[in-house]
């Protein structure tokens, strides 16, 4: 697998292996049930604001566009410049690889690039192995009162001050 910024071309081949994903993959990442990836919807994912946006793609060792894509990791930055929201896939054919663990420091590295304050994101309250892997990654839990069964993992990037 190769490991690389997110591209255009990928739109196709992302939209092609939405289908082999199961159900529950899909509604973890994007916390409800999603049929299919629209043309639009793809093409937005694939198309990052250098400045705001990081995305990453594990992929058969292809040309952009015909290489399948087996994870998808990506990170945007909030309106208020100081934190991002993380959000990671990683198909059941390549789990168990490293590959969520390795893209996350990935992320997390950008995100400390942009001297953001804060990376976070929502994951189910079931899904162990992502509240594992957080975890293991320094990331603290908070419970959302108004979402219930999603728990938000959060990484303050900035050093707590000296008391």
């Amino acid at each position: 697998m190769l490991i690389r910024p997110i591209r255009p071309e990928d739109a196709e081949p992302i939209r092609a292996a939405f289908g082999l994903l199961e159900p529950e993959e899909v509604r973890q990442r994007f916390l409800h049930a999603v049929k299919e990836l629209s043309q639009d919807t793809a093409e937005r994912l694939t198309r990052v604001n250098p400045k705001t946006e990081f995305a990453l793609v594990a992929a058969e060792p292809l040309p952009p566009g015909e290489a399948l894509v087996g994870a998808v990791a990506r990170i945007v930055m909030d309106d208020n410049g100081h934190d991002a929201e993380f959000a990671i896939l990683v198909s059941h054919y390549v789990a168990g690889m490293g590959l969520g663990r390795y893209l996350m420091t990935r992320l997390v590295k950008w995100a400390r690039g942009k001297k953001l304050d804060r990376v976070y994101g929502d994951v189910f309250e079931h899904n162990h192995a992502m509240l594992s892997l957080a975890q293991s990654l320094g990331f603290e839990r908070e419970f959302q009162h108004d979402a219930p069964g999603l728990v938000r993992v959060v990484l303050n990037l900035k050093p707590a001050e000296a008391a």
